[in-house]
């Protein structure tokens, strides 16, 4: 197994995203990137600890590749808003990878390199490229949000 960290707004979105990507094996929503030790939601809803809301994607490299997750992450957010995801505001919901290894890191900056040239975005694309730094586990009851109350992506927005 291999793992990969994303952070693209709220992360309850993100977490449903990834785990309904074939070849994902598990998914865990948290904080990543700043500077408190342990910070909890509240902690992190300050904008003050400089964490982002993130996902910990489990993967299995023999079923789907990186680039392949990099493309879901292209698409379920709007890397082109800094520290913003629709109605969520502040650094906590900026868009980012986490890389956990050389690899990772390389073929992020290629695939945001591909996304900023290919046209498929107007604008710029903001979206941080950093090392993976410690993961917190968010609090029992944001993992597997979604599933947990039996809604879906789409039916808690409305569509």
């Amino acid at each position: 197994m291999a793992e990969a960290i994303f952070a693209a707004g709220c992360f309850w979105g993100v977490e449903h995203t990834f785990g309904s990507t074939d070849g994902v094996t598990a998914t865990a929503v948290g904080y990543t990137s700043g500077d408190t030790e342990n910070p909890s939601y509240e902690d992190v809803c300050t904008g003050k600890t400089g964490h982002a809301e993130a996902v910990q994607v489990m993967f299995d490299e023999d079923k789907v590749r990186y680039e392949d997750l990099l493309e879901v992450f292209w698409q379920c957010h709007d890397p082109r808003q800094l520290n913003r995801q629709g109605p969520d505001v502040g650094t906590q919901y900026r868009s980012a990878i986490f890389y956990c290894d050389a690899a990772q890191k390389e073929a992020s900056e290629k695939a945001k390199a591909a996304l900023q040239e290919s046209g498929r975005v107007d604008g710029v694309v903001v979206t941080e490229i950093s090392p993976a730094a410690h993961f917190y586990m968010a609090e029992d009851y944001h993992q597997q949000y979604f599933s947990k109350r039996g809604s879906t992506f789409g039916s808690f927005f409305g569509r």
